[in-house]
């Protein structure tokens, strides 16, 4: 298997899991995982939010863990990246205010390189304007925002992914493992 090279796009109060679960996932098969914030660089915190399912009408947030970012965001460069990852939480819904966060996304969606978006991370692919005529899945209520924007949105158990070609979408966290084995796919990695 030939390692490929993951970037992920995040910010303060990502899901916890959304951005820890990933990365040691993927490093830990010898892929090469960059996680970078807008206008932090490599060694710096970003704060993280646990989100959870506990019976309400919807999630609640708890403190997460600090997670260490580990390239900087100003020296990313899209055709350098196999694959693009989109974690949740809260950081997308101030993300995409971010004129260069914007741009990567549409790179990575242009070059129709492999892009994993899970949760809330699809607010990223919607403002960038790449979800029109897609297919993709989300957090519930994320999925009138996917039809505004002229994609069509997939309702699947919080445990699926949905793929429709190079973008690979999950409703939440449960979804990681069906998330990133289809990501991986996606990128022409055989599994097991």
């Amino acid at each position: 298997m030939a390692a490929k090279k993951f970037l992920v796009l995040t910010g303060d109060f990502v899901e916890d899991y959304e951005v820890m679960v990933p990365f040691q996932a993927l490093t830990m098969l010898g892929h090469t995982v960059h996680v970078v914030c807008p206008n932090k660089k490599a060694g710096e915190l970003i704060p993280t939010a646990i989100h959870d399912f506990e019976g309400h009408q919807t999630y609640t947030e708890k403190p997460g863990h600090n997670f260490t970012l580990n390239f900087s965001f100003s020296d990313v460069q899209a055709s350098a990246y196999d694959a693009l990852l989109l974690p949740g939480g809260r950081a997308p819904e101030y993300l995409r205010l971010n004129p260069r966060v914007l741009e990567i996304v549409r790179e990575f969606a242009e070059k129709r390189k492999p892009i994993g978006a899970i949760c809330h991370g699809v607010q990223l692919l919607i403002t960038a304007g790449v979800v029109k005529g897609r297919t993709c899945t989300s957090y519930c209520a994320v999925g009138p925002d996917i039809a505004l924007a002229g994609g069509k949105y997939v309702e699947v158990a919080v445990d699926q992914a949905h793929a429709d070609g190079n973008l690979v979408t999950a409703p939440a966290w449960p979804a990681h493992p069906a998330w990133l084995a289809k990501l991986l796919v996606a990128c022409g990695v055989a599994l097991a």
